[in-house]
């Protein structure tokens, strides 16, 4: 059985502020994703398309948004914790 340490105030603070550090730049990264996918010609496109039409093409972009962000954040989450 392993006995517990109790951990510091400071080393509780540098955690706390690593995790939020983490997470703020997960966030970063999804909207510049989310900005770079409106920035592309499949999103231009749908905008100027009648309704019906627009859905697909929407969605494919959506898709394509949601694969790049979460290759960000993966990729960012390894050199964070590397570092």
């Amino acid at each position: 059985m392993r006995l517990r340490r109790h951990k510091s105030r400071g080393t509780r603070a540098t955690e706390a502020l690593t995790a939020y550090l983490k997470l703020k730049a997960a966030s970063k990264a999804t909207k510049g994703a989310r900005k770079a996918a409106k920035g592309t010609a499949v999103y231009q496109v749908a905008k100027r398309t009648p309704g019906v039409r627009r859905i697909p093409i929407v969605a494919g972009a959506g898709i394509v948004a949601a694969v790049v962000a979460k290759k960000l954040r993966s990729s960012d989450q390894a050199t964070l914790a590397s570092a």
